[in-house]
């Protein structure tokens, strides 16, 4: 365990000017706080925030870090209270204290909506002080190094968690060194045999190639030194975790990864850098597409380096990075190595991070917490954003936009402004008009075509990268949802007061907002659409001397004025013949039947030419065929010996009509049953059947067993009802 003396000694070798006499009351303070406690290990608790410190004195990090990492778990897990570290250390340590006690509460690897709650805490926390961070990251750090002395269940949850939300955390902070370390370490406990077996094969490939290694360094060296550049060159050997996600991401085998083995070439300045490129590419030639200029552009998380790959010596490609000594201190320890953290004046942490792009990056995020998102979508989205590597994008005016691998000129769309993602229609790629669902790459100009009124189809949900884009789909999806409801509420609505005989204006409504529970005009609006909310209710809240008459209404139901306002669920058995007439079919038209068995469609739903067909044999009844997404199929899963390959046998010449179900639900007003039944007529189909079920006093439901010619004819007539204003919605029935 480390000696009071060796904590202030770590401190002053790198800040002379360190408060030794906080150092010492904080290490005597938490020392007599957590007395005999003892770790799963069997060693003194309080060798454990000691060793959180230590991390943090080898980044470098202020006074007041070191003191609250020592004290992080006094009011947590001893007697000691906020107010009285307050008074002894002051308030921003006891701040600082008090943030990481909350953060110790949080089991993240849990149910999903404790979980990304949680998340949200997390990061709330951060984004108040990013030295909040800082400590959590080491003590998770110093917790995975002493995984193993944990009961097996509990270490799987912890790893899963680290490999999961703490590891990609440190690495969008720019703190590489930190997130390697925890990537292996979780991937030892979550996978031990794999990461075995890679380490395994590291250590051979290192062993053959030491000499290579060693050859390829001196001669870079020595090249750079005769052109004048005084430059480090060290190989560098890809980690366990980054070769096993690299070989599962691309499905290749270890023996084809090319860049396990790479070099870091440390010089003075940045002209440096690019004469040291330049001199690489002069004497060895370089791989087409494997340039990247990060020192000019850099990451989110201020990571700055020229990356490079060339055919070196050997014939063997050896992949190079070209960064100064302080682009090397901020790639190995990211926003901890940023100058402002090396002399902070206590309770400045306004300054801290203020001018590092990863904790803009970090505020970026926390801003979306303030879009309505629920907690889970908040959780889904920061992950897919923690995990992307980026590409950078220009606009048509040079501005620079930072986008996860994989983006699409959607998600470019959306990074620009919302407004923008919502009304993209189209886009250019370098000039080219392309597929708004095309990958992004470095460097592209991407100019984004725009159509007022346009609403983003739900289906880009999937297709995007960005957590921005996603959340604004998904609004942009409900929003255009709810103002559907909402203007099938008012059409209910306005003739709801027509037969009231009574006025009817939203100041009305508004005025009447309080007697229906209801917040805004929209809200009524919207659940009288969705038939949450009764019409006449409304009329009622409005005008409250209103008595509304319950009359029986008659059934009628003919094909040019049908009639809506049965108490009860009615079927009505007619035709409404097609304006070629019902051709009579005289057989099912099915390739792959045997024998003469009789066939038929299943009853429920039937199947029509172009849906995927499955036959199953019933002995002794004959053979029904369904449409493969029928539901029904699922009663005959285990018994596999019934099921028949079968498929359509259609003359293209000849007229037939084939069984479906559909099921409508429309306003209940008079003439709705009529404009269905006239659509349908008109589209060339037959209405063999149809079943009412009052839903609600404004809704009704049907069951319409109709006949159509194939799939898109059915698909046809299903969009046409959608597109009526008296529909609500429109579904196909199979099973």
């Amino acid at each position: 365990m480390m000696r009071q003396y060796e904590l202030v000694d770590r401190v002053r070798r790198y800040n002379p000017h360190a408060d030794e006499t906080a150092l010492n009351r904080a290490y005597v303070y938490a020392m007599q706080a957590h007395g005999a406690q003892k770790r799963a290990s069997g060693d003194l608790y309080f060798s454990h925030p000691l060793e959180v410190a230590a991390i943090l004195t080898d980044l470098k990090l202020d006074d007041a870090t070191i003191v609250a990492a020592v004290l992080h778990d006094t009011i947590e897990d001893t007697d000691s209270t906020r107010e009285e570290i307050e008074q002894i250390f002051g308030h921003d340590i006891a701040h600082l204290v008090e943030g990481l006690t909350k953060l110790k509460k949080l089991d993240l690897v849990s149910k999903r909506a404790e979980q990304a709650e949680n998340f949200r805490k997390l990061l709330l926390a951060i984004a108040e002080d990013v030295r909040v961070l800082l400590v959590k990251l080491a003590d998770r750090l110093h917790n995975m190094r002493t995984l193993q002395y944990m009961p097996a269940e509990k270490r799987a949850r912890i790893a899963e968690e680290t490999l999961d939300i703490y590891a990609p955390l440190a690495g969008r902070m720019g703190m590489q060194g930190m997130r390697d370390e925890l990537e292996n370490l979780a991937f030892r406990h979550l996978m031990p045999e794999a990461y075995e077996m890679i380490c395994a094969r590291l250590a051979e490939l290192h062993h053959k190639n030491e000499g290579l290694i060693a050859k390829i360094e001196k001669e870079l060296s020595e090249e750079l030194a005769a052109r004048g550049i005084e430059a480090k060159v060290e190989g560098r050997e890809k980690q366990p975790y980054s070769v096993w996600r690299k070989m599962e991401r691309k499905s290749v085998a270890f023996e084809q990864l090319s860049d396990i083995f790479g070099f870091r070439v440390v010089v003075g300045t940045i002209e440096q850098c690019y004469r040291t490129i330049g001199v690489v590419h002069t004497k060895w030639p370089n791989v087409f597409g494997r340039f990247k200029d990060y020192i000019s552009t850099p990451k989110e998380n201020d990571y700055q380096s020229i990356h490079t790959t060339v055919v070196g010596p050997g014939r063997q490609r050896v992949e190079l990075q070209v960064r100064t000594a302080a682009m090397d201190d901020i790639a190995r320890n990211g926003i901890a190595a940023h100058v402002l953290y090396k002399d902070v004046p206590v309770g400045d942490k306004d300054m801290l991070g203020r001018e590092s792009r990863a904790y803009q990056w970090l505020r970026r995020t926390i801003a979306h917490l303030a879009e309505g998102d629920s907690p889970e979508e908040f959780l889904e989205h920061t992950k897919l954003e923690l995990f992307q590597d980026q590409v950078f994008c220009f606009t048509p005016k040079g501005g620079l936009i930072a986008l996860p691998r994989g983006a699409t000129p959607i998600d470019f769309a959306y990074a620009v402004h919302t407004d923008v993602g919502n009304s993209a229609v189209g886009a250019k790629i370098n000039g080219r008009v392309a597929p708004l669902l095309s990958e992004l790459q470095n460097g592209d100009e991407v100019e984004i075509m725009r159509a007022e009124g346009q609403v983003p189809p739900a289906a880009w949900e999937t297709a995007v990268m960005t957590g921005k884009a996603k959340s604004a789909i998904r609004r942009a999806t409900r929003d255009a949802v709810r103002a559907q409801y909402m203007g099938l509420g008012r059409q209910i609505v306005t003739r709801a007061f027509e037969r009231a005989g009574k006025a009817f204006s939203d100041e009305m409504l508004k005025k009447a907002l309080p007697r229906l529970a209801r917040g805004s005009l929209e809200d009524v609006l919207a659940a009288v659409g969705r038939g949450e909310m009764y019409s006449g209710d409304v009329v009622k809240a409005v005008h409250p001397e209103f008595k509304e008459e319950k009359k029986p209404a008659p059934m009628r139901a003919h094909n040019e004025a049908g009639w809506f306002g049965m108490t009860k669920a009615t079927s009505l058995v007619f035709k409404v013949p097609g304006p070629e007439g019902k051709a009579e079919r005289q057989s099912i038209p099915i390739r792959g039947l045997q024998g003469d068995l009789p066939v038929r469609f299943a009853p429920n739903g039937g199947a029509v030419p172009g849906d995927r067909i499955v036959g199953i044999l019933t002995p002794g009844e004959g053979i029904t065929i369904y449409p493969i997404q029928s539901p029904d199929l699922t009663a005959f899963d285990d018994q596999p010996e019934r099921w028949l390959d079968v498929r359509w046998d259609i003359d293209e010449g000849r007229k037939e009509y084939f069984p479906s179900k559909i099921l409508v639900t429309a306003i209940n007003e008079p003439g709705t049953l009529g404009i269905i039944a006239t659509l349908i007529g008109e589209a060339g189909a037959n209405i063999d059947n149809i079943n009412i079920h009052p839903l609600s006093q404004d809704f009704h439901e049907m069951t319409i067993d109709i006949e159509v010619s194939d799939l898109k004819h059915l698909n046809t007539i299903i969009s046409q009802l959608r597109a009526r204003p008296a529909v609500s919605k429109v579904e196909r029935v199979n099973g």
